[in-house]
């Protein structure tokens, strides 16, 4: 899986296409999608274009997607895994992730609520009995690795100690206010990929991309803070997903140099925390609109 990947949350299906064939041009090799973002078919296209203009081999893109929260079910698991293969115009899926520890109510659905516009949970199913079906889909051809995302260390145990294949990648918002370290150190302890999306802050201002640290730094390496961002992600052992939106800023979020180690103790002694997707505590995700 390359270090850098390319997130495909783009609200708008159009700019989805136009923005996922600006990162493939740019190098980008590792997309990351999900049947919650709505758009898994522009992605395809964009895939499909790029496979037929022979910008790169199947074999060099790696493919990532997800199951959402309303296809818990054992039963659902299947079909909605062929659902978002067929979307996405590829045979195989490379990493297959459940999109979050939370079941909700079953059905096409994907936003479920009561009059009180609660969500309305599953309780008739467990994670570990969605993660036996997870692992049913595991076969040459179609599936490589299965993973976690949005979850905490405790689930993280809890499905690692039970299951027949182990996850491969655990999927988590992560970045100098946030670092995860004791997840990051449980994953590689145990040879697990901590892939961290929003290492930029997903924009939020004020944010990390403001941090007088990160900006201190940048100007002292000639980077931009993303670089830097980027940088930091890496050189802990994380891979990233990031959103460019433009040509431009696609190459610059591939083209990062190594920072020096008093940098990286800089960064690391960064006292600020702050969660900006509250995601983990109701399975319902903060960077996508309600209903949508």
């Amino acid at each position: 899986m390359p270090a850098i990947g390319f997130g495909t949350l783009i609200p708008d299906a159009a700019e989805t296409k136009i923005a996922t064939r600006s990162a493939l041009e740019a190098g980008f090799r590792h997309l990351d999608c999900a049947e919650r973002y709505r758009n898994e078919e522009q992605v395809g296209e964009a895939i499909r274009d790029s496979l037929q203009n022979r910008s790169f081999a199947r074999e060099d893109l790696f493919v990532t997607t997800k199951l959402w929260n309303s296809n818990h079910r054992p039963e659902r698991v299947r079909p909605a895994f062929d659902a978002s293969r067929a979307r996405l115009q590829v045979d195989c899926i490379d990493l297959y992730l459940i999109h979050t520890p939370f079941a909700f109510q079953p059905g096409d659905n994907q936003d479920p609520r009561d009059a009180g516009g609660n969500i309305i949970y599953d309780k008739g199913v467990t994670l570990k009995d969605t993660w036996r079906a997870m692992e049913s889909l595991v076969e040459p051809g179609k599936l490589k690795a299965i993973g976690l995302s949005d979850i905490g260390l405790e689930q993280l145990r809890e499905v690692f100690e039970s299951a027949s294949i182990r996850p491969a990648v655990v999927q988590v918002e992560s970045h100098p206010y946030l670092p995860q370290t004791e997840l990051l150190d449980f994953c590689t302890k145990n040879g697990i990929i901590m892939l961290a999306f929003a290492p930029l802050g997903h924009g939020m201002k004020p944010g990390v991309l403001e941090d007088p640290v990160i900006t201190g730094i940048a100007r002292r390496v000639n980077q931009t803070p993303a670089q830097v961002l980027l940088a930091w992600a890496v050189q802990r052992g994380t891979a990233v997903l990031t959103t460019p939106k433009t040509p431009e800023r696609a190459r610059e979020n591939l083209n990062i140099s190594a920072l020096p180690a008093d940098a990286i103790a800089e960064i690391n002694a960064i006292k600020t925390r702050q969660q900006f997707n509250l995601v983990t505590g109701t399975g319902i995700p903060g960077f996508i609109a309600k209903g949508n």
